[in-house]
């Protein structure tokens, strides 16, 4: 097995134990360095053996060491997934620009996959840091005039989710999708491109409507978390781009 596609395995899971304190934290507006780790439960501060992803929950065998409050799946799951993530992300464009892309895109989806799970909260400063990040990686890969042409894209996918909402909000007199989840299209947009970007869009509320059926069907409240589906249906159209293209463009006979 390639040794990098390991290294970044366990980076992952390093990476992912931090997104878990970012998603946490930013979401309760709290600070993401003070105080350090600790029980959210009896405020006991981790040692390091207490911090290592993954391990440290098996060891301790998914409790506090000093309370023995349970430690939730979230923590080792969401690294293991970061882990996979970012291993994924290599296996398929190799040791590239396309694969640190790839790796930013996967953090901000974990990172929003939390947050909008636990707390119905899309991070602002998630989405501003990961495009940054993105517009420097497409510096390097095509200068300004690459980075004009996905911006034009991302406004584009970003307006038109703003429209559905707002015809959304009209037509069913309520909040129909949340200001996080139309700020996250831009991302969207801007690495997708437009016609892959107006699918990812279809794709998310595809991917979403089982879960809404079975919500109804219980009679739980319509009040559905949709960033967990549009980060599934973004990283899903992100690593299968070039193949969504072609058939776009064996769809319209060749005119994208």
């Amino acid at each position: 097995m390639d040794v990098i596609l390991i290294y970044l395995f366990i980076v992952g899971l390093f990476f992912g134990s931090f997104y878990n304190v970012v998603a946490e934290r930013l979401s309760n507006n709290e600070s993401i360095i003070f105080p350090g780790s600790h029980c959210v439960n009896c405020q006991h501060k981790l040692s390091w053996y207490e911090l290592i992803p993954v391990f440290s929950y098996i060891a301790l065998g998914g409790k506090c060491k000093k309370c023995k409050k349970h430690i939730s799946l979230q923590y080792p799951l969401s690294e293991i997934a970061t882990g996979l993530l970012f291993a994924i992300s290599y296996h398929i464009y190799g040791f590239s620009m396309m694969c640190l892309i790839s790796i930013i895109i996967s953090s901000v989806c974990v990172i929003t996959f939390i947050s909008d799970c636990k707390y119905m909260i899309i991070l602002d400063e998630v989405i501003v840091i990961g495009s940054i990040l993105i517009t420097i990686a497409y510096l390097f890969l095509g200068g300004f005039k690459l980075v004009l042409s996905h911006l034009i894209s991302g406004v584009a996918i970003f307006l038109l989710l703003l429209v559905i909402k707002l015809l959304g909000d009209r037509a069913f007199n309520q909040e129909s999708l949340g200001w996080g989840d139309v700020k996250l299209s831009f991302l969207a947009g801007y690495v997708l491109g437009i016609p892959v970007g107006t699918i990812y869009i279809f794709t998310s509320s595809f991917l979403a409507l089982p879960y809404a059926i079975y919500k109804t069907l219980r009679k739980k409240d319509n009040i559905l978390p949709f960033g967990p589906f549009l980060v599934i249906s973004l990283l899903i159209l992100f690593w299968n781009l070039d193949g969504v293209l072609r058939l776009i463009r064996l769809y319209l006979g060749g005119r994208l």
